[in-house]
């Protein structure tokens, strides 16, 4: 785990479930009825208005938001125990960004009245506004400064972590695959194509290896250490 410029471990990322608790969260997947999706399907849509949430059980989603010059900022990735949607939902407003899974996904539909009421029973507007901070610091920590290398080893260690894919000890001749290209990254990390191709070749050594539409990791252990400082 990385440190902060205080020298405290900074905090893990945290899904909406980490902080509600398992039975909680049951309660939401209980309330809602199950949806699933092809990878590339769009979940929510930006503009459209706020008349539901999704809870995702299973795969990856990316949250990309059209800016009014035209240009796509990807925001954000979303796995197992997160919730899509809910601000849209609790300030009756509009999505501000698209959701599209970038794996197949199983996710619990739960419409607006419904998960108002939810929140309400379970008196969870407080832990929605700590989740919503948790969330908005995470996209700031990945746009922002600081050794790209690094930062781009975290954001991959942080995918696989959430595609709930298995740890490859080093050596151990496994691979772990993310549906990614060097565009959606550069995107994700506030940077250039270019920067984002530079920095995969230096990660090289991690078994990092990139095509037109997958990125390949060989050595997960050493990119944690890498995402870490320790290399």
């Amino acid at each position: 785990m990385t440190e902060s410029e205080g020298g405290e471990a900074a905090p893990a990322r945290r899904s909406l479930r980490d902080f509600t608790g398992e039975e909680v969260w049951a309660d939401l997947l209980e309330r809602s009825f199950e949806r699933r999706h092809p990878a590339g399907t769009v979940l929510l849509r930006q503009g459209e208005p706020g008349t539901h949430v999704l809870a995702v059980v299973t795969g990856v989603a990316k949250v990309i938001r059209r800016e009014r010059s035209g240009d796509l900022s990807l925001l954000a990735f979303r796995g197992p125990g997160e919730l899509l949607g809910e601000v849209a939902v609790l300030d009756d407003g509009v999505r501000s960004a698209n959701v599209e899974s970038i794996s197949p996904c199983v996710v619990g539909v739960l419409g607006k009245a419904d998960f108002l009421s939810f929140v309400g029973d379970r008196g969870l507007f407080p832990t929605l506004v700590r989740y919503a901070l948790t969330r908005l610091r995470e996209s700031d920590e990945a746009r922002g400064g600081g050794d790209i290398r690094v930062r781009l080893a975290a954001a991959l260690v942080y995918l696989i972590d959430i595609s709930a894919q298995p740890s490859i000890p080093l050596g151990a001749g496994g691979a772990v695959e993310l549906a990614l290209t060097r565009h959606e990254l550069a995107q994700h990390l506030g940077v250039s194509r270019n920067t984002v191709t530079t920095a995969l070749r230096a990660l090289a050594s991690c078994g990092v290896r990139a095509d037109r539409r997958r990125i390949v990791v060989d050595d997960l252990l050493a990119l944690r250490l890498t995402a870490d400082g320790e290399t």
